[in-house]
């Protein structure tokens, strides 16, 4: 006779669970959106309600966590690749670089002498705490910057430096973690060095190679389904993973660099492939904070807030910021752009995921490591994301209009190679009066709608633009840009932009 291990009730119960939190996550999202709390603290929020605290769920598998987790982030890492436009991120490619590699090790530097002190821990724990929180979240970024209107040069930067950092920080607190370990093997630093650019190096490879041979593997495969093509790609951007981590390089690298060649190479499809990347991602974001909420214990969480406080304010007030000006001062990088990008590097779901490895791999004495980096996470994410947008403003570095490219799920679009824009004018934009002719936007873009306080209108060319309108300007492929740079240099010089 044979036991089953999951039934049909298991089952039914699952699912059950399962739709009503997906369905307070979707309430969460849109009480998010109005009240300025990231939406990532409310899907944690999510997890500790349903926990062992709460509706009495219990779950305290770290190694379990830790595989989802990866599992979670690869998927989101997927997301931020295929949706990432090559143009806005490829001059902010070698700073984030930068930033990703000499920057965190700063700032593990800085953290991991403050750990020592004031934690009084051991050096390798302390630069192991230090390594844990050095990541910043593409998650956490990504979705902030969908509501702060930047210019390219930050939102790129800040695009490309949490897609390229998850994979450095990930090989280096495993081989911090893999130090404290009494009983494992050790190498000489040097070695380990070796080792992490050799994983890096290689999982770049790996990533680029199945990015352009999977785009032309799909563009030969492609058919008229827009859905099956789009899992086509997704799956080319795991495959990367698993290739890669199968010849021990970064999987996280390589998955990032697929998704964004197969995002930015001329594949059909496009908003389906956007549209899928973007709902897997939010399912991934929104298991994986869920996750991390039931894992955490509240009557543990409290007490390591002090210490995450002091441990979170030399994070944010000195090796955030040391980190940049160490990286971005060789680029020639503006001391407000710095002072933006030192408060906008968010923590999320990475450090917390990443604060189950000592767990795992048996470090001693390192439980209590999990609850210190919730808690920060929790409380600084609170404290940096709500006070973006303002911080934007007073260094002037945000922008008054806000460019949206649209994915219009439409065959002839594709087939006229056309795009659509979304432009918000915002309030202290100098298109504010200008008509839709004094625009004078490139050949083959046109502005085809105005809505203005609800109401849609169809405009002429003597249509004057008001604070708060939307446009949608339909453009050819080969205009966009050019477009995009023509509605900015009128958002800063008004009609007469171009002139001198």
């Amino acid at each position: 006779m044979t036991t089953t291990v999951f039934s049909l009730d298991d089952l039914t119960r699952s699912l059950l669970i399962g739709s009503v939190v997906l369905l307070v996550a979707v309430v969460a999202v849109r009480l998010s959106v109005r009240s300025g709390v990231p939406a990532l603290l409310l899907f944690l929020a999510i997890g500790l309600g349903i926990g062992e605290s709460g509706l009495g769920i219990r779950f305290d598998d770290d190694a379990l966590t830790q595989v989802l987790g990866y599992a979670a982030l690869v998927l989101i890492l997927a997301e931020g690749g295929v949706t990432t436009r090559w143009s806005g991120v490829r001059r902010s490619v070698a700073p984030a670089a930068v930033l990703s590699t000499v920057g965190v090790v700063v700032s593990v530097g800085v953290v991991g002498v403050a750990a020592h002190y004031v934690l009084h821990l051991d050096w390798s724990v302390a630069f192991l705490v230090g390594a844990i929180l050095s990541s910043t979240d593409a998650a956490a970024v990504f979705s902030v910057l969908r509501t702060v209107p930047l210019p390219r040069r930050l939102s790129g930067l800040l695009e490309a430096e949490s897609g390229f950092n998850d994979a450095p920080v990930v090989i280096l607190v495993v081989s911090l973690a893999g130090l404290t370990v009494p009983t494992a093997a050790h190498h000489p630093w040097w070695f380990l060095l070796l080792e992490a650019v050799g994983e890096l190096v290689g999982g770049a490879a790996v990533g680029l190679l199945l990015g352009w041979g999977g785009a032309s593997f799909l563009r030969r495969a492609a058919g008229a389904s827009s859905g099956l093509f789009a899992i086509g790609v997704l799956a080319t951007a795991v495959l990367a993973y698993a290739v890669a981590d199968s010849v021990h390089t970064s999987g996280f690298i390589a998955a990032y660099l697929c998704a964004l060649v197969l995002g930015n190479v001329d594949l059909p499809h496009r908003a389906a492939v956007h549209g899928f990347a973007s709902a897997l991602g939010t399912i991934a974001q929104i298991g994986l904070f869920v996750l991390l909420g039931l894992l955490a214990s509240p009557s543990a969480l409290l007490e390591r807030v002090p210490t995450a406080i002091v441990i979170g304010l030399v994070l944010l007030l000195v090796a955030r910021p040391l980190s940049v000006l160490v990286s971005l001062t060789p680029f020639r990088v503006p001391w407000r752009d710095q002072v933006f990008l030192s408060w906008a590097g968010l923590r999320g779901a990475v450090p917390v995921v990443l604060a189950t490895v000592p767990t795992t791999v048996g470090t001693p004495g390192t439980g209590w490591v999990f609850d210190l980096v919730f808690v920060l996470v929790v409380i600084f994410t609170l404290l940096q994301a709500p006070t973006l947008p303002w911080l934007a403003r007073r260094l002037d570095v945000a922008e008054s209009v806000q460019q949206v490219a649209l994915q219009v799920e439409t065959t002839p679009l594709e087939r006229m190679h056309a795009d659509v824009v979304q432009v918000t004018v915002g309030e202290a934009s100098r298109m504010h009066g200008v008509e839709v002719f004094e625009l004078r936007l490139p050949r083959g873009a046109t502005v085809t709608l105005v809505v203005r306080d609800g109401e849609a209108l169809a405009p002429t060319p003597r249509t004057t633009l008001r604070r708060g309108d939307q446009l949608l300007i339909v453009t050819t492929a080969a205009a966009r840009a050019a477009t995009e740079a023509r509605v900015r240099a009128v958002d800063r010089g008004g009609r007469l932009a171009g002139w001198a």
